[in-house]
């Protein structure tokens, strides 16, 4: 689904090299999470496989389902099957979020050469995915994210992708500033959302996310690269040990 050779990545602004040959393969259907200390470069990672400015890929590339994205723009990244869910999202004053969801849906559609949806084929899809994520109603009619809470925003995240149906999803410490009850929904709408044709890598900082979003493979990021590579167990150990001992092995 997802192959990343050799990743090499500086910020425009300033020359300094945050990813350091990133290589990372998630196969189709898969959870894949990375853990890593502050500063490892996880969130450029999902920056640059997105398409934010302010980077300067300078080696390797990315592939997903063999095409390079790195040469798309942010927004054919996403018709191709991308999805990022921010850290932080932001709120949007002004903008439904019923108009935000429909416009973003018909766009992608319109991009892969499919038919639009129609206003009552959209609504009736919105209405059933927003029952079965807990998400009331009331939501919907409310500008993107505006009054939110953190617990809110995120979810309203999860109805995005649902209705978007990425291939590839990438969660950018989706557990940050949430509660037990908000993140086990959030990973409840994550879980309600995987399936053969659909892969996630999940970018934590806690083994919290991932009792509840169960990954597959767990890696170890630090210092631009991935430095281990394990199974749900690898979680656990950086929980109960920190990363130290596993940045000291790398050296």
């Amino acid at each position: 689904m997802l192959e990343i050779k050799n990743l090499q990545v500086k910020l425009e602004e300033e020359d300094k090299q945050i990813l350091k040959g990133v290589d990372l393969t998630v196969e189709p259907g898969k959870v894949h999470a990375i853990m890593g200390p502050n500063g490892s470069g996880k969130s450029t990672l999902s920056y640059v496989l997105s398409g934010k400015d302010g980077y300067e890929v300078t080696g390797g590339e990315a592939l997903l389902e063999g095409q390079d994205i790195l040469e798309m723009e942010p927004e054919e990244r996403a018709a191709a099957g991308l999805f990022l869910a921010f850290q932080y999202p932001v709120e949007i004053p002004g903008v439904g979020n019923m108009t935000f969801l429909r416009t973003a849906v018909n766009a992608q559609r319109k991009a892969r050469g499919e038919e639009e949806m129609s206003s009552t084929e959209f609504l009736k899809v919105v209405r059933e995915k927003a029952k079965s994520l807990k998400i009331d109603a009331e939501m919907l009619k409310r500008p993107v994210n505006v009054g939110f809470s953190g617990g809110e925003k995120k979810r309203n995240e999860i109805l995005q992708m649902a209705m978007l149906e990425p291939k590839m999803c990438i969660l950018d410490e989706t557990d940050s500033g949430l509660d037990v009850d908000a993140m086990k929904l959030v990973a409840d709408g994550v879980n309600a959302l995987r399936g053969e044709g659909r892969s996630f890598l999940v970018i934590t900082h806690y083994q919290r996310l991932l009792d509840h979003i169960k990954p597959d493979v767990v890696h170890i990021m630090a210092n631009g690269r991935i430095i281990k590579t394990g199974g749900p167990e690898l979680a656990l150990e950086v929980e109960n040990n920190g990363y130290a001992d596993l940045i000291e092995e790398e050296a």
